[in-house]
């Protein structure tokens, strides 16, 4: 009997939401799981770069449903996964990967800015899961995209971004503990380091000095790099994995 190992990194037929899709991080994911046989159901804020990146995809031949909404509201997280199921019958994979990184000193962060982070980073993510794990079919899986400061200190002032991303690390060891035995749904965090993204391309110079002094590699990490283990943690690649947290981060966390 021939055996493919890489058949288990396929998600043919499978429906797949990504939060935060229009620009990113979130670009990159979507590209992948589309290319494996995804179906697509991107969310996000702005619907033009929404569109773009949506008609890039079907170019491709990807299906692809856009979600203008906002998942610091919970009830678009709800009308997300209920466009989904209208669309294409159900949800097999969530990437909570919406999400935004201020660096503002503790001591100056206003009330309304913290709340701001905490609402998209950590309670959106809740918010999605919830919504999508109250239809989701056992071997489902769910992705929260949380970070290195979740873990460890960085080098510049993000309070509430650390708090929000630890939080979502805190969310996915719960969730897994409530969800896989019981509904057959993994629940895994995704832990990047450093990658240059829209959220931080106005401080690369900056960035790219403490990346070669802090991380092991010494410099940033590639976006198909991260794309290969958001694919791991999505597809059944992972059956037997949940309630971890996988870093990539080119031996940030390690010094």
């Amino acid at each position: 009997m021939t055996i493919d190992p890489l058949a288990r990194f396929r998600l043919d037929g499978r429906v797949a939401i990504v939060t935060g899709a229009s620009s990113g991080l979130g670009v990159g994911f979507a590209g992948v799981l589309g290319a494996v046989g995804a179906r697509l159901v991107l969310a996000a804020r702005r619907a033009d770069r929404l569109h773009e990146v949506a008609e890039s995809l079907r170019k491709d031949g990807v299906e692809v449903l856009e979600v203008v909404a906002d998942v610091a509201v919970p009830e678009d997280c709800r009308r997300i996964v209920e466009a989904a199921v209208a669309t294409f019958g159900a949800v097999d994979v969530l990437v909570n990967n919406a999400g935004v990184g201020p660096a503002v000193p503790a001591s100056r962060d206003t009330v309304a800015d913290f709340r701001a982070v905490i609402d998209i980073n950590l309670n959106g993510a809740f918010w999605m899961a919830q919504a999508a794990g109250a239809v989701m079919p056992p071997g489902s899986a769910i992705v929260n995209v949380a970070s290195v400061l979740g873990l460890v200190s960085g080098q510049y002032p993000q309070a509430s971004y650390a708090a929000s991303k630890a939080g979502m690390i805190g969310l996915t060891r719960d969730l897994a503990q409530e969800w896989t035995g019981r509904k057959g749904i993994r629940v895994n965090a995704l832990c990047p380091g450093y990658f240059i993204t829209e959220l931080n391309e106005h401080v690369r110079d900056l960035q790219a000095e403490m990346v070669a002094t802090h991380t092991i590699m010494g410099r940033f990490g590639e976006q198909e790099e991260l794309d290969s283990a958001l694919l791991f943690l999505a597809s059944p690649a992972s059956s037997f994995v949940t309630g971890t947290t996988l870093v990539v981060d080119g031996g940030y966390t390690a010094i």
